[in-house]
């Protein structure tokens, strides 16, 4: 959770940028929202001049008085009439826009964070941030202006003619706006705080919920389904404390706002009967001071009854801003340029990295030169860096010092689109997405045709058995690529790379999660992926890099052997003992 505090005023400074775009709506808006109050202002004042002149004398209220009066009336409420639809259809369909905005850049936003991120934030809280705290909104940036504006309009009115009409009375009545103000300006502080814990707690429940179907092959596996339930109870038992507490706190804004509207319910009826006894009131203009103190109050409540619409608003922005305000650690440098036909040289310049959430060191001072089209293989005890040494090329993360070059060009010099787009990588744990086997594919080359994913399966061994399935390339793989097979995924990734069609590839442990038979046809889609290519294997299964040209052996002090697998078998060293446990010989 997010510990960064944010003011309300710099919570709603960052906000109004997002009006922009569409501030010649807004400012009709809020003209209908003027013509609405217009016609609630005008209406005591009707009543007064009608009531006043019949106890004055009511000869002088003719027919002809009250019809004026009835059209102006009428007139204006035709009026509001039009500008409400205005308000509640073009108003939010506003507030609807300036969320889609809102969702679109926290979601560009996330695609240039880099791997640290993700690392340390569950998937349910960040999408949870895009999508129902983003939710109010819509409401939140209709009202929110159109609301205060009217409450100005009509308190400022109300005031003035209220004081015109007898000063004591108002300003005994409004004594009490400021007394209320602080009051429910507390409340609505622990308000805010609680809604933004229950934010953060529905997102926990969302990745707990998440994190559970995703695995529930494993649940199920491992017979713990109970433990599932339980651990969901404790989650769910959390968020309903806290919406309790959210209520409560609800409750007593309501109930305190209730106690101050009936006290200066009080003093109209105490203050205004007692001027009415002394004459210092006329009846007519009690009854439009007790119309006004109505209209006064009803928009009061209506402040504070949309204090709860605010602070789920600033909610909502306060999250959003915690993920706009996660810093980009990678990005293109001043200058960058794109890289245009790279051969594939890759030069590691004592390189040091060191992951900057925790710090914990991986490499140190590392000098690797790699030929163009040269095949290299990486092996080592785990946590040696052999995934980091290859993350760091199309740059996931950024070396901590030194420098590494494509081609004699420092990586951080060349646009981060050009770079990745002339990588290919292909991992143990494949990501398929949700959709068709010829959408997977074509995610390598945007705009691919059928032809174009027809050939790259063909290289990628994985046409055969596409052939096969019922829909062919239109098969639905479902979520995460659950209908198919460890080694029609890992093909279907092969694929999408020959599509891709790179001068650099990174194999990492590309097949050490198949059985003997899927390892050895993706082992011949790798050959045939890696032909021609700069290519960096990081490999479990040693069997599978005896034909690099160079095997490199990375240890927590380095690159501690350095040759072809002949060289460091002869040489009885780190990499000998590895490849004979491997294969289980004994000498």
């Amino acid at each position: 959770m997010d510990d960064k505090k944010y003011s309300t005023s710099e919570l709603i400074r960052r906000f109004l940028p997002y009006f922009k775009p569409y501030r010649k709506t807004l400012y009709f808006d809020l003209f209908c929202a003027f013509l609405t109050t217009v016609c609630e202002i005008v209406l005591p004042m009707i009543i007064r001049k009608i009531t006043n002149t019949a106890i004055e004398d009511v000869t002088l209220l003719t027919v002809r008085m009250v019809l004026s009066l009835a059209l102006l009336y009428f007139v204006l409420r035709i009026i509001d009439t039009f500008a409400n639809y205005y308000m509640s259809n073009t108003g939010h369909v506003m507030g609807a826009k300036i969320e889609t905005d809102m969702r679109s850049s926290a979601y560009s936003h996330l695609q240039k964070l880099s791997e640290t991120y993700f690392n340390n934030t569950k998937v349910g809280q960040i999408m949870g941030r895009i999508t129902s705290d983003l939710f109010d909104i819509t409401e939140f940036s209709h009202h929110c202006p159109e609301e205060f504006f009217i409450a100005a309009v009509k308190i400022t009115v109300s005031f003035i003619i209220l004081s015109r009409i007898n000063l004591a009375l108002t300003v005994m009545v409004f004594a009490f706006v400021p007394i209320m103000t602080v009051v429910c300006r507390a409340i609505n502080k622990k308000m805010r705080a609680a809604f933004k814990r229950q934010r953060y707690l529905i997102g926990e429940l969302n990745a707990s919920i998440e994190d559970t179907l995703l695995g529930q092959r494993v649940v199920k596996a491992f017979a713990n389904e109970e433990m599932e339930i339980g651990k969901f109870e404790v989650g769910n038992k959390d968020f309903l404390n806290i919406k309790k507490h959210c209520y409560n706190l609800m409750g007593l804004f309501n109930t305190s706002t209730r106690v101050f509207d009936g006290l200066m319910y009080l003093t109209v009826i105490l203050g205004g009967g007692l001027f009415l006894v002394y004459r210092k009131i006329l009846p007519g203009d009690m009854v439009a001071y007790v119309m006004y103190v109505s209209t006064l109050i009803a928009t009061i409540r209506r402040i504070i009854e949309f204090a709860e619409q605010f602070q789920r608003g600033m909610t909502g922005i306060e999250r959003f801003l915690e993920i706009m305000d996660a810093d980009i650690d990678i990005f293109d440098e001043p200058g960058a340029k794109d890289i245009v036909s790279p051969k594939g040289n890759i030069v590691f310049d004592n390189v040091s990295f060191e992951y900057p959430d925790d710090h914990n060191k991986v490499l140190k001072n590392l000098n690797l030169s790699i030929k163009s089209g040269e095949k290299i293989a990486i092996v080592g005890p785990s946590g040696g860096g052999k995934t980091t040494l290859c993350n760091l090329i199309p740059r996931f993360y950024d070396a901590t010092s030194g420098k590494i070059t494509i081609d004699g060009e420092d990586i951080r010099k060349i646009t981060l689109k050009s770079l990745r787009q002339n990588i290919g990588i292909v991992q143990q744990d494949v990501y398929i997405f949700s959709g068709t086997i010829f959408e997977n594919i074509a995610y390598g080359k945007i705009g691919a045709t059928l032809d174009e994913v027809k050939e790259a399966a063909k290289k990628a061994g994985a046409d055969e058995f596409i052939k096969e399935l019922k829909d062919g390339y239109n098969t639905y793989v479902g979520e995460r690529g659950v209908k198919l097979s460890g080694g029609q995924k890992q093909r279907i990734s092969i694929a999408r790379v020959f599509l891709k069609n790179p001068p650099i590839i990174i194999l990492d442990e590309a097949t050490s999660a198949l059985d003997n038979e899927s390892e050895y046809e993706v082992a011949k889609s790798l050959g045939a992926l890696a032909k021609g290519r700069t290519t960096l294997t990081i490999a479990h299964r040693l069997s599978s890099i005896k034909n690099s040209d160079r095997i490199l052996v990375l240890t927590n002090d380095g690159i501690s052997e350095e040759g072809t697998h002949d060289t460091l078998m002869a040489k009885k060293g780190i990499y000998y003992n590895f490849y004979m446990r491997a294969n289980e010989i004994k000498v």
